[in-house]
Order: structure tokens, then C-alpha cells, then sequence
């Protein structure tokens, strides 16, 4: 039975079962998170998709595997495996320059490269049912995006060089974006510090409350013993000054954001570049979780690659990302996998609230699709990994080629139709919630 069949009953059973198998660990060891993280996702069809990747890898899993422009190749591709309209914002690369680009690879892996279009595809329709646009207003955003997706990707297949597609900066992003670059700029390490951190015996520190939990001296030792191991996973570029490894505080944290709910993570705070104190870094040190994806890529070489969630984490958002934060690392904590980085002054997420005009939404949608298509260039034999030991813009452009007129119709459909399940799905799951249906809260 195709999940368009099911009854609402019997999909809120489905619901449950797919949550069991993606939380049930979590969510069993910190309910308390679960309640916040699922207030969060019943506040909007939106949130609730931005939530479930679980759900979405599941159905896509449900009702065919393979697919249009899925061979060999195109079908082992680095994905990120939760690409979102919200999933866009800024980063400092290795650098020094500010990028808009995609972020948050928590959910990154090797799969099909349809599979990221599709997700974000069906964001779209939600974020459009959201401010009221039309089907037909949400179809050719949709072909907007398979449109610049499809030049962007042609561009990189055909040998274009870098200066012809360059990154989105402050030099060459404009409206909602450049927006996004500016704010960033605007934002300072010391206001990142000042907001985490207080002086104390001229020396800075850590401040009380603030989501911050002081450590035991067991569990203290146990961080710092894997701080250890993280730096042997650092590229010799990272760290000009050896001194920028000395560790100053260190404080536990529980996440509870939509993505991070009953992770266990510390934050450390480490000398900076100089003496000054305005030069201190602030990395984490978080629990890495199993991707959605990866339940339902049944390769086993993609699976053994990777030591851990947090190595798989970091090789990927190294492979997906172009000059990612130097800081970038995993480690070990109680023989889990964890993924270690930099807490960014510089972090600004783009903010569809006051992107409005259709016009507008449609010019921010063609630069996401340029972005996405930009990101799964970069991640091929030039990556320094051999998962995918061949040139992944061209085996898409060929794919593509194969069936011009196709692409973009299968993205239309697919938003509408994953789109109008995810509405439902928001409705099923606020009632199973509310009515108190999710095992263990």
C-alpha cells in the first residue's frame, strides 16, 4: 500500500514507527529535549519537515526505489542529505572570507543526487503554501531552481573556470543573501564571546547558566583526553600558533534544537591566535548522529568507509564544503563518535521571514540552486576521498542531458505531491502528540 492509501490512522502509526527507529535511543535517555524538539515541529507543516528526514528518506524508500537520472554513478554522489530552504546561510571559510552557501552537514552521506533536489523541492511548496502562493506560483519556483541547478551544473561539467562561477561573497551576492553576508560581517568574535564567556582573574572563563553545565573532574579529564585525539584530525594548516591549542574551560551543554535534541555536547574555550583575550575560540565537541539517508543506502563500502558518525560528519562536510572551518575534527567520547568545530561568530542563517515578493523569492530560489549545484561539484575525485573516484558534475550533466524537458517536471511533481503529505503529516503528528500517542514522553 502506497502511503497516499493509508488511512490517517494507519499513517500515524507508520509515524510512530519511523520516530522509534530515528529517536528511540534519544529520546528514551532525555525526553525532556523530545518535548522541546517536538513543541518546535508542531509549530509549522515547515518545521515538521524540517524535522523528519527520518519520514522523508522512509517514504522515498516506500514507494520506488532507483528513479529518473539515477545510475551508477549519479546515484553515489555526496549528498547532504537534509537540504531544506533553511539549510542556506554564512560561513567564514579557511580563508578568511565570508560565504553564503549550505550548512548544517549533520545528515550528510553518499546517495542520490535526486534525493537532495526532491527535499528541497517540497520545502519549496511548504514555504509557498505558507505565504500564499499559488501551485502554479510554487511550479515555476520549483523550475527556477531545477533551471539554475541545471546551468550551474553544465557550467562546472563543461570546464568552466572557477572565476566564471564564483562563490556567493560579499562581492558577488545580491538581495536576501548579500542581506545575510552583511549581517555577518556586522557580528564580531568578541560579541560571541561576550555572550558565552566573563573575565575572571584576568583570565577569561566560561560564564555561569546560560544552557552551560559544570563538569565533574571525571568527565572533565574524559573531554579533555578526547580534545587530544580531535587535534590529531586536523589538517597541518589549521593552527599557525601552537599556543592556540591551550585549553582555558571547559563547560557540558544539551542540545535541543530541532537536529540536536538529547545530544550530549561540551563546549571549550581555547586561546586564540594572540595573548588578547578578544582572540579566544570556542569549538564543540557534539555527539554525531546517524543520518536518515543512511538507512536506506544498502552499499556496504559506503557504510565501512567511515569510522564513526562523527568521522563520517566531518569527511563529508569536508568533501561538500570548499575551505571549511580549520577547525573542523572529530573524536571519540564513551566509544561514540563525535564531531568537533568552531562555534562561529560569523553564522547567519537565511531568513525567509520578510522574503515576500515573488519576484524576489524566485531570484533567492535560482541562487540556492546554483549553490546546491556548486556543492555537489565540489564533492567528486578532486575531494581527496575516494568513495566517489569520478568527476560528479559531469556524470549529472550527462544524466540530465538524457532528459532535458523531464527535469524540472519531476521536481514540479514531486513538491507538490511530498508537499501536500508533509501538510498531513503535520497534522497527524501535532494530534499523536497532543493526545499524548508518542511512546516515552
Amino acid at each position: 500500500m502506497s502511503v497516499s492509501q493509508l488511512s490517517a490512522e494507519q499513517r500515524g502509526e507508520e509515524i510512530l514507527a519511523v520516530f522509534d527507529t530515528a529517536f528511540g535511543e534519544l529520546l528514551a535517555a532525555d525526553p525532556a529535549a523530545f518535548r522541546v524538539k517536538f513543541r518546535k515541529m508542531a509549530a509549522s507543516a515547515f518545521a515538521f519537515y524540517r524535522g523528519t528526514a527520518c519520514l522523508y528518506y522512509h517514504d522515498l524508500d516506500a514507494e520506488k526505489r532507483g528513479g529518473p537520472y539515477l545510475d551508477d554513478r549519479t546515484s553515489r554522489v555526496w549528498i547532504h542529505g537534509d537540504l531544506h530552504a533553511e539549510n542556506f546561510g554564512t560561513y567564514m571559510d579557511s580563508t578568511g572570507r565570508l560565504i553564503f552557501n549550505v550548512n548544517d552537514f549533520d545528515e550528510a552521506y553518499v546517495g542520490p543526487f535526486t534525493w537532495d533536489l526532491k527535499r528541497f523541492a517540497a520545502s519549496m511548496a511548504l514555504i509557498g503554501y505558507a505565504k500564499a502562493l499559488g501551485d502554479e506560483q510554487i511550479s515555476e519556483l520549483v523550475r527556477v531552481y531545477a533551471a539554475a541547478y541545471r546551468e550551474r551544473v553544465h557550467a562546472l561539467a563543461t570546464g568552466a573556470k572557477s572565476d566564471e562561477v564564483p562563490p556567493f561573497t560579499l562581492d558577488t551576492a545580491q538581495g536576501p543573501l548579500l542581506d545575510a553576508l552583511r549581517d555577518a560581517r556586522s557580528l564580531t568574535r568578541f560579541g560571541l564571546l561576550d555572550s558565552m564567556t566573563e573575565i575572571r582573574d584576568f583570565e577569561r572563563r566560561f560564564a555561569p547558566g546560560g544552557g552551560s553545565i559544570e563538569l565533574d573532574a571525571a568527565t572533565r579529564y574524559k573531554v579533555l583526553a578526547a580534545f587530544d585525539v580531535y587535534l590529531e584530525t586536523l589538517p597541518d594548516s589549521s593552527l599557525a600558533r601552537p599556543d592556540s591549542y591551550r585549553v582555558k574551560d571547559v563547560v557540558g551543554r544539551r542540545g535541543i534544537g530541532i537536529g540536536s535534541a538529547g545530544l550530549p555536547s561540551y563546549n571549550i574555550l581555547l586561546e586564540g591566535h594572540s595573548d588578547a583575550l578578544e582572540n579566544d575560540v570556542v569549538i564543540y565537541i557534539k555527539q554525531a548522529q546517524t543520518p536518515a539517508v543512511s538507512r536506506h543506502i544498502t552499499d556496504p563500502a559506503i557504510a565501512e568507509y567511515f569510522q564513526h558518525e562523527g568521522h563520517r560528519t566531518v569527511i563529508s562536510q569536508r568533501a561538500l564544503q570548499a575551505h571549511a572551518d580549520p577547525w573542523l575534527g572529530w573524536t571519540e567520547l564513551d566509544g561514540t563518535g563525535q564531531l568537533v568545530a568552531e562555534v562561529s561568530p560569523y553564522a547567519v542563517d537565511l531568513d525567509w521571514g520578510d522574503i515576500d515578493d515573488p519576484e524576489e523569492i524566485a531570484s533567492v530560489v535560482a541562487d540556492l540552486g546554483r549553490a546546491t549545484a556548486t556543492m555537489h561539484a565540489a564533492a567528486d575525485d578532486q575531494s581527496g576521498e575516494s568513495l566517489v573516484p569520478f568527476s560528479t558534475e559531469r556524470a549529472i550533466d550527462a544524466a540530465i542531458a538524457a532528459d532535458e524537458a523531464g527535469f524540472p517536471e519531476l521536481l514540479v511533481d514531486f513538491a507538490h505531491t511530498y508537499g501536500a503529505r508533509a501538510r498531513a503529516d503535520h497534522q497527524i503528528f501535532v494530534d499523536l502528540f497532543r493526545n499524548g500517542r508518542i511512546p516515552g514522553l
